[in-house]
């Protein structure tokens, strides 16, 4: 019983600590990403924040995991045009991807003193 009940647990971790490096995707460095978002003119469409606009979706402050992200980029389904290896490199895509993830969330309104008044 106590073998069975280890195996569960060993394979829940292992499943889990999977699932976050999908959801967190490579390693990439946010300060490169934020020059690339704007070298490749994202912020147009998506804000300079990844925001969003009525351009473009929101992808910021969470964006969707690495693979969906990375997916969606090579072949889009709607307006955005593709993002081939050879305009875009994976690392990049991670450097954006990490960038993206760093930004900090907004506040809530009623954090926001001059909004409670």
């Amino acid at each position: 019983m106590r073998s069975r009940t280890f195996a569960f647990v060993f394979t829940l971790v292992l499943a889990a600590s999977s699932l976050a490096a999908q959801t967190a995707g490579p390693e990439g460095n946010a300060t490169n990403g934020k020059r690339l978002f704007s070298a490749f003119y994202c912020y147009a469409c998506h804000g300079t924040m990844g925001q969003g606009s009525t351009a473009g979706a929101r992808i910021a402050p969470r964006p969707i995991a690495f693979a969906a992200f990375q997916k969606y980029l090579r072949q889009p389904t709607g307006q955005m045009p593709p993002y081939r290896t050879s305009v875009v490199s994976d690392q990049e895509l991670a450097d954006i991807y990490a960038f993206l993830r760093s930004v900090p969330a907004s506040q809530p309104a009623k954090a926001i003193p001059l909004l409670n008044q």
